[in-house]
């Protein structure tokens, strides 16, 4: 076993995983796997690698993409929400040249497209959030030109319409939401201006439909990624923060409380995927270091409430879309790979082998898009093609 010791990153970014690895002239090292000793040695943040386990005797099932219908727009940057009667909700993004406020339904039993109610706004990057009643709550977002948008609203599948709802406390972009075990809704930093980091959180009730204050952050981050664990305290990964330092700091958000402690660091990290795993454990995959896009994965274990490292992926990713399919391994897919280049590749992590192994290749490389386990246990891809266009396809596993 090999335990590393890493040093918080100095460089600086800006907003976006683009531009800032533009500007960062980085076109060399995006190729690159990011090493743990890539940062100087400090006792400030530790986290352990171990060599991938061996694999099991019987060989994995890859799985396979196949075609279905087509978006009613080209979407990037949306949001996907599984309804509860097995549809699945698209709402905003860009097409490439405007942000968007419509929205589409995909219904897998006749696997069509078919536009829905439009929001009161267009809103790209916002969250969006399935309510205990059924209902969607849509927040914050980016709307056009520099507007950050501190309004929401609610979907009712049963009327296929939007309404507005209460207003956030401060207009964000970038942030998480997560739904808590007592129905409320936890919306946790993003940023409000080019890179400025909230640390600020905040809940929506939907009882009442406003939003209340829930304490702040240990850091002000964007970028990040939030995960309920299986006690109902919420897990904070990574992000960018003050002057648009990439984070290796965690913490954790007790809604009994309403406080944010800090947790267990791992690597500096943002655009990755963070997904719950069925013994309780996060896989935290990919994403963008200080320096370079990471092929590496860890896990987080919330027993002991540290990192460590697991398989690594068969190449760098960043942006990618994670889902958890119905037999507990993790499917990654798209995302951003070496010299900037979209990636078309997928992989399966098996946690009970500690790896990843290929998953076949999508139709269509894909950047921005979403990916939404249905209830027959296939994996809806749709959006952020590299073409343009409104395409979709299904992971079978």
């Amino acid at each position: 076993m090999l335990t590393v010791v890493r040093r918080r990153p100095t460089l600086r970014l800006i907003h976006g995983p683009i531009v800032r690895l533009a500007r960062l002239g980085l076109p060399a090292v995006l190729g690159l796997v990011a090493a743990c000793s890539s940062s100087s040695p400090s006792p400030s943040a530790t986290f352990t690698l171990t060599p991938t386990p061996t694999p099991s005797a019987s060989p994995a099932r890859i799985g396979q993409f196949v075609s279905t219908g087509s978006m009613a727009t080209p979407r990037n940057g949306h949001t996907a929400t599984l309804l509860q009667d097995g549809r699945v909700l698209l709402v905003g993004g860009h097409d490439g040249d405007t942000r968007l406020a419509s929205a589409e339904l995909y219904d897998p039993m006749t696997r069509l497209f078919t536009a829905t109610g439009s929001m009161t706004t267009e809103r790209d990057k916002p969250t969006a959030t399935l309510l205990s009643d059924g209902r969607v709550l849509v927040a914050g977002g980016n709307a056009d030109g520099p507007t950050r948008l501190a309004s929401a609203e609610l979907y009712d599948p049963q009327t296929g319409t939007f309404r507005p709802t209460g207003s956030m406390s401060v207009a964000r972009a970038s942030q998480t939401a997560t739904l808590l075990p007592d129905g409320r809704v936890l919306i946790a930093g993003g940023y409000n201006g080019p890179s400025v980091a909230l640390a600020t959180a905040e809940v929506y009730d939907a009882g009442t439909g406003s939003f209340s204050p829930a304490g702040n952050m240990t850091v002000a981050r964007y970028g990040h990624t939030a995960t309920l664990l299986p006690d109902g305290h919420v897990l904070v990964v990574g992000g960018v923060g003050v002057n648009s330092i990439v984070l290796a700091t965690a913490e954790i958000y007790d809604p009994q409380t309403a406080r944010f402690e800090r947790t267990g660091s791992g690597i500096d990290i943002t655009d990755h995927t963070a997904t719950l795993l069925p013994d309780g454990r996060v896989l935290v995959a990919g994403g963008t270091g200080s320096s370079a896009v990471l092929a590496a994965a860890e896990l987080y274990d919330p027993a002991t409430g540290a990192f460590a490292g697991t398989g690594w992926m068969a190449g760098p990713r960043f942006s990618g879309a994670a889902t958890l399919l119905s037999d507990g391994r993790v499917l990654v897919a798209g995302g951003f790979g070496p010299g900037a280049k979209m990636l078309d590749s997928a992989e399966l992590f098996d946690p009970s082998v500690g790896r990843f192994s290929p998953a076949g290749s999508m139709a269509t490389a894909r950047v921005g898009c979403t990916a939404t386990l249905l209830a027959d246990g296939r994996v809806l891809v749709a959006g952020g093609s590299s073409d343009g266009g409104p395409s979709a396809e299904l992971y079978e596993p």
